[in-house]
Parts: C-alpha cells; sequence; structure tokens
C-alpha cells in the first residue's frame, strides 16, 4: 500500500502527521506529503485513520 496527498486540496492542517508521523510530514510550503515508499503494515491501520480523519479528504490510501 501506498499514501498520497493532494496537495491541490491539502489545507494544511497537520492532522495527518499527528495520526501518522511515520507516514505523513509538512512541507515547508505548509502542505502535507506522504512518503514515497511502501506503507510498513505495522502502520497501514494509521494511514487509513489519517485517510479518513483528514478535514478535505486530500488522502489516497491503496
Amino acid at each position: 500500500m501506498k499514501a498520497y496527498v493532494d496537495k491541490e486540496t491539502c489545507i494544511g492542517c497537520a492532522l495527518c502527521p499527528t495520526i501518522s508521523p511515520d507516514i505523513f510530514s509538512m512541507e515547508d510550503d505548509g502542505k502535507a506529503v506522504a512518503i514515497d515508499d511502501q506503507i510498513p503494515e505495522d502502520v497501514v491501520a494509521d494511514a487509513q485513520d489519517a485517510e479518513e480523519q483528514c478535514p478535505v479528504a486530500a488522502i489516497t490510501v491503496d
């Protein structure tokens, strides 16, 4: 599985790195970004939780 952040939709609320800091971080532009690698099995649930809680649905985990 991989995570993706739509930078055009992201509002920079920083909820995703709070929920799943192993997968998401904030860039200098104030928008979130996901790691480029596959999501480790032990944090898949956290990444999916961040996807579900994103207030603007900017995250896709698949």
